[in-house]
């Protein structure tokens, strides 16, 4: 139950880097509003997305490794 916040972050941060890789189309809107001033560009969505699966591996690994 201790490890129950960190599992759902993993799955949150792999569910948004999976969706900006798979359908960045459809997620540029939601890209837009939260990089308001900056012109978002496929590229930058593509990275964060990299960035955001890079996360869920590493958050994964500590839940992994991480004692009970």
């Amino acid at each position: 139950m201790r490890s129950l916040g960190l599992s759902a972050v993993v799955q949150i941060s792999l569910m948004a880097g999976l969706a900006g890789l798979l359908w960045p189309e459809r997620i540029m809107p939601v890209f837009a509003v939260l990089m308001y001033p900056w012109v978002p560009t496929r590229r930058t969505l593509w990275i964060h997305s990299l960035g955001a699966v890079a996360l869920s591996l590493l958050l994964f690994l500590t839940l992994w490794v991480r004692p009970v």
